[in-house]
């Protein structure tokens, strides 16, 4: 996470990025983050991003509520919600199943949007989250920690898609 993401947003355009990926944390006033309402530092982030040509991401600390997104999605502001599944700061940690829970409400309010969970992922907590509603994983140690990192991801892939189904 940084700190002054705006800062970054024409470097990562130039770079050829497609997409943009802040906290909320990162740019929301604190005191915003306790009301459903938007904060005009989100807005402005958000515009910012899509003036550059890129697609907008939000990501949520554990702690954070889902909810406090709803304004900006109903503003059509928001590509992709990235739910971190562990807090932010190194690999290697354990999922929190409880932030799976954002998911749902996300999905259930949004059927279309992309939502991206990244912490924690293996083949069980992948299955998981799909069946919450993520359509997009990160995953990291479960991987690059693998003897056969193929085939890690080849099942984590089948077994987010049959969860997904039994939604």
């Amino acid at each position: 996470m940084v700190t002054d993401p705006k800062q970054w947003v024409q470097d990562f355009a130039n770079a050829g990025a497609n997409m943009l990926t802040f906290h909320l944390e990162a740019v929301a006033d604190p005191q915003q983050l306790t009301h459903l309402k938007a904060d005009p530092a989100v807005i402005e982030m958000a515009q910012t991003v899509r003036n550059a040509g890129m697609k907008v991401g939000v990501a949520l600390r554990p702690q954070t509520p889902a909810e406090l997104l709803l304004p900006y999605l109903h503003q059509d502001l928001l590509d992709m919600v990235l739910v971190l599944t562990v807090n932010p700061g190194f690999g290697g940690q354990r999922f929190m199943a409880d932030a799976v829970q954002k998911c749902s409400v996300l999905r259930q309010a949004y059927p279309s949007l992309l939502i991206e969970v990244d912490g924690g992922i293996n083949t069980e907590t992948a299955a998981a989250a799909a069946k919450a509603g993520a359509n997009v994983f990160v995953a990291g140690s479960a991987i690059f920690g693998a003897s056969d990192p193929g085939q890690v991801m080849k099942d984590m892939r089948q077994a987010a898609a049959a969860a997904a189904a039994h939604q």
